[in-house]
């Protein structure tokens, strides 16, 4: 302990001052530069004066610290460390006794001795200070220093709360005071140690003692040595000015200094002490590791969409306040769904097959048919803010309340969604149309009366005529066939179906529109709505919502309830097994039949091309899993005509050459190894005629592009700056009259010119 010097008659009215300040409790004086209450000042234990106070709130006994949240995979390993506060809340036995004993001595030698007020601190900081003229010897003690660093902790982020939090002034002492001498009896000292320990501050983004161990030293508390104690222990009274990195050298003198402490106090032996004085700093620095800018393999994406996940769904809290103080607080480990097995697959496929600095990008989600559960979630460019490194932080992969944006027309992708209301609506799947090479949208029922829109529509090829059956027509995506489908089923039982399957709210958060193009896949979805789609149709139309999260644990330990899959029948499995049936010859025989996979298995999927290739797809599945691709441009406006996309040049891109051969080689992957499954098939009846005109065979990628016509010419204009989402140029006027203009699309949704996945002033994608 270090000696008082004698002041002489200074030092005796103090003391003489004690005995009268005693009666006190809220009396003070302005010494040392503080507000001192004269409670305890004299040795008063806290049970002494306790009874004067209320109570304190329990969050000064055991407050809940802000710390850091986990992501973990489905293996366990580590997608990202995620915080407001970087902090590991640890107990007593898993800090090294050096390290609690060094931040005492440095900071408050006689902590066991004396009460809430160290009198002798006080009398030593009222002799210094007047002796210097100065108020820079303080006296608080390590139990006020840890109330104030708790007001500090509740200010957060605000700063008007962190300004009341740090203020001097008498009220504030008070305060301070009153809490410190409450919790010195209800808690012990130990207890307030490990509290205080865990709560400080000590720099570069550390807060507690096993954060700022793992910073400086990369090791956990419960490892640190004697010279690196005494450096974490003498950061907390000035964490910049004894930074060990921007200032090594006043780092080693303040180490220094706490060592000699733990010498004086007899705490360590001479012989530690000349061997902590000689060591080196040793600083072992680990950066900051925050966020979901830190995942692998592309993970970010997804890390992004479980914080979403955490801040909105019910099963977090029921209000958005409640989850957004569940998030910030930290301190959760959170298991997931995400296979990094099949996340490598992924991400290998859209950035091998797609390069980052290409005018278009991809986007996959994989999906586990039966459980809802996401498996991976890529896409070609990188998870980051900066932009020179072409970085983004929008999900493709997701709508825009996830932290995507509006989404992307799925063309003829859509077509199984109106097979499905068919056949559960009683149409036959040997159902056949005339389907003609061109015609007119009919005038078509929908839930609340009709509709019509009278434009005209043509199938990819003049050589695509009917009569069709379904299956030739699903085969060869014939658009005229699915309208005259659609019209007999009526548009009601579609937006039923899409309802059924996650699909009748769009990416931008609108409700799915009754519109003839329905069919034609001309509204905005997701990759992952169409994964967890078509993932109904493998698991025989069982519809699972996508999830996750399989499990989160507080920071107390406990566990938490999670998103369920909510999964509901969608169709019959007698639909389910005919879309399968109907997709499997899409593969086989249809626009597809290029995309099997290395093994031989079963494959059903459907190819999908928007009008001016704006957007490219592949959806498709075995039993056991569902995969989406799109390819397109970010902003939804650049025409895959004439470019090269991944070192290949396309003279057009469509959805079996462009998206296709990216699902190949990540379900070549993903699957590889793992056991081989069949679908169950239903016969369809052939047709009594021929369902193809002579010579027409399903070898070319026709059928995909859903296109419209008009009995005047189009101009196609000035395609625009495709290079810039926000400025797509004048892509021209169609002339077509009924098909909206301006902000809206052909399904009838209108979206603000230059929105991510929204309206580019072009007359609709198909």
């Amino acid at each position: 302990m270090a000696p008082t010097r004698s002041t002489g008659s200074l030092t005796d009215k103090a003391g003489n001052g004690v005995k009268f300040l005693g009666g006190s409790i809220l009396a003070g004086v302005l010494v040392a530069g503080m507000a001192l209450p004269a409670v305890g000042a004299f040795g008063l234990t806290a049970k002494d004066t306790a009874d004067s106070f209320d109570n304190i709130p329990d969050d000064f006994k055991q407050p809940t610290l802000s710390q850091a949240s986990m992501i973990y995979d489905a293996k366990g390993g580590l997608i990202a460390k995620v915080y407001d506060r970087d902090r590991t809340i640890l107990t007593a036995d898993q800090m090294a006794p050096v390290m609690r004993q060094a931040q005492v001595d440095i900071e408050d030698a006689r902590f066991y001795e004396h009460g809430a007020v160290d009198l002798k601190g006080v009398l030593r900081a009222i002799t210094k200070n007047a002796e210097s003229g100065t108020t820079a010897q303080g006296a608080s003690t390590l139990t006020q220093q840890y109330v104030k660093n708790v007001f500090v902790e509740q200010a957060g982020d605000d700063q008007a709360a962190f300004l009341e939090a740090t203020k001097k002034s008498l009220g504030r002492k008070i305060q301070e005071l009153k809490y410190a001498i409450k919790l010195e009896e209800d808690l012990s000292k130990d207890q307030i140690l490990t509290n205080y320990l865990n709560i400080t501050f000590y720099g570069h983004q550390a807060y507690g003692v096993e954060a700022a161990a793992n910073r400086y030293f990369s090791k956990s508390a419960k490892d640190l040595t004697v010279p690196e104690a005494a450096m974490l222990a003498g950061l907390v009274q000035n964490p910049t000015a004894y930074d060990p990195i921007a200032h090594p050298q006043a780092a080693q003198t303040r180490r220094n200094t706490v060592i000699n402490k733990l010498l004086e106090y007899k705490h360590i032996t001479p012989e530690q002490a000349k061997a902590a004085l000689d060591a080196p700093l040793g600083i072992k620095y680990s950066e900051p590791q925050n966020g979901c800018i830190t995942a692998d393999q592309g993970m970010g994406f997804f890390c992004d969409y479980v914080r979403h996940v955490v801040k909105q769904d019910p099963a977090f809290g029921a209000t958005t306040a409640d989850r957004q103080k569940l998030w910030s607080q930290g301190g959760l480990k959170i298991n997931t769904t995400i296979d990094p097995d099949k996340q490598k697959a992924m991400y290998n496929a859209v950035t091998k097959k797609v390069y980052v600095t290409d005018p278009v990008s991809s986007a996959g989600t994989m999906i586990e048919p039966g459980t809802g559960k996401i498996l991976a979630m890529a896409q070609t460019r990188p998870y980051g803010l900066d932009t020179s490194k072409n970085q983004t932080v929008l999900n493709l992969n997701v709508g825009a309340s996830m932290g995507g944006g509006n989404g992307f027309s799925p063309g003829s992708t859509f077509k199984p969604i109106v097979a499905a209301a068919a056949l559960e609506s009683g149409v036959p799947i040997s159902q056949e149309y005339p389907s003609p090479y061109s015609m007119e949208y009919p005038r078509m029922t929908t839930c609340e009366g009709t509709t019509h829109d009278p434009q005209t529509l043509t199938n990819e090829s003049t050589s695509e005529h009917g009569p069709y059956s379904l299956q030739i027509a699903m085969q060869k995506s014939v658009n005229t066939y699915f309208i005259q489908l659609e019209q007999q089923v009526g548009l009601c039982p579609v937006k039923q179906m899409t309802d059924k399957l996650g699909l009748g709210t769009l990416a931008n958060g609108s409700k799915i529109q009754q519109v003839a193009s329905m069919t034609l896949g001309t509204q905005e979805v997701s990759p992952l709505q169409m994964a967890t789609a078509y993932a109904a149709f493998a698991a025989r139309g069982l519809y699972c919502s996508p999830v996750a999260i399989t499990s989160v644990t507080n920071g107390e330990g406990k566990q938490l309830g999670v998103p369920g899959a909510n999964c509901t029948q969608a169709m019959s499995q007698t639909t389910a097994d005919g879309i399968n049936t109907l997709l499997l010859g899409v593969t086989e025989k249809g626009t597809g039949s290029a995309l099997g996979l290395d093994d031989g298995r079963q494959i059903a999927g459907k190819t999908g091309t928007t009008d001016n290739r704006y957007a490219a797809w592949f959806t498709g599945y075995t039993p056991n899993l569902a995969t989406s691709v799109w390819l397109g441009g970010v902003g939804g406006n650049v025409s895959m005509r004439n470019m090269r996309i991944g070192g290949h040049s396309f003279s057009a891109v469509y959805g079996s050459d462009g998206p296709g051969p990216i699902w190949q080689m990540a379900m070549n992957d993903a699957l590889d190894g793992s056991p081989v499954t069949s679908f169950q098939k239903v016969d369809i009846p052939q047709p009594s005629q021929p369902s193809s005109p002579p010579g027409d065979t399903p070898s070319a990628p026709s059928g995909d592009n859903a296109t419209q016509t008009s009995n005047t010419t189009p101009n196609t204009g000035n395609p625009g700056n495709t290079g810039n989402p926000g400025n797509t140029g004048n892509p021209g006027n169609t002339n077509l009259p009924g098909w909206p203009t301006g902000g809206a699309t052909n399904g009838g949704i209108s979206l603000p010119p230059g929105v991510i996945g929204g309206n580019t002033g072009k007359p609709g994608r198909h």
